[in-house]
C-alpha cells in the first residue's frame, strides 16, 4: 500500500512508515527505478533549502542562483555517493534484515543479464 503524500514527504525526510507500508518500502528500494526514486527523495530534502537560500541570500539573482546550484550539486553528489546505503537503511527501518534490498537488486540484475544473454544468443547464435 502506497503512503499518502504527507507520509511520503516525511518518509523522504527519514521518518519511518507504519507497518502496513512495509512491502511498499521494499518495493521502493528494489524496483528497477530505485535510483530515480532516491533522487526524488533527495530533491524533496534539498528543494526547501535551495528556495530559502535563493530568497534570503543578498546579491544579484545570477550570483544567488549559482550559489544555490553549487550547493545542490554538492548535495546530490553526497546523496548519490550513499545511495545504496540509504536504500538499505530504509529497508532495515521497515523491518527487513540488513542486506535484503541489496540482495533483491542483485538477483534482479542477474536475471536481467541472463535474459539479455539468452536474447543475444537466440538472435546471433542460431
Amino acid at each position: 500500500m502506497r503512503p499518502n503524500v504527507v507520509r511520503w514527504v516525511l518518509y523522504a525526510w527519514g521518518a519511518g512508515l507504519p507497518g502496513r507500508h512495509r512491502e511498499w518500502v521494499l518495493h521502493d528500494v528494489t524496483t528497477p527505478t530505485w535510483r530515480l526514486r532516491h533522487l526524488a527523495r533527495a530533491t524533496t530534502q534539498l528543494a526547501p533549502f535551495a528556495v530559502l537560500l535563493y530568497v534570503l541570500l543578498p546579491g544579484q539573482p545570477w550570483v544567488r542562483a549559482m550559489a544555490v546550484l553549487a550547493g545542490l550539486l554538492i548535495g546530490y553528489f553526497y546523496s548519490c555517493a550513499y545511495m545504496a546505503e540509504s536504500a538499505e537503511h530504509r529497508a532495515v527501518k521497515a523491518g527487513y534484515p540488513r542486506g535484503t534490498a541489496a540482495g533483491l537488486r542483485a538477483e534482479a540484475d542477474a536475471d536481467g543479464r541472463k535474459e539479455a544473454q539468452e536474447r543475444y544468443e537466440a538472435r546471433w547464435r542460431s
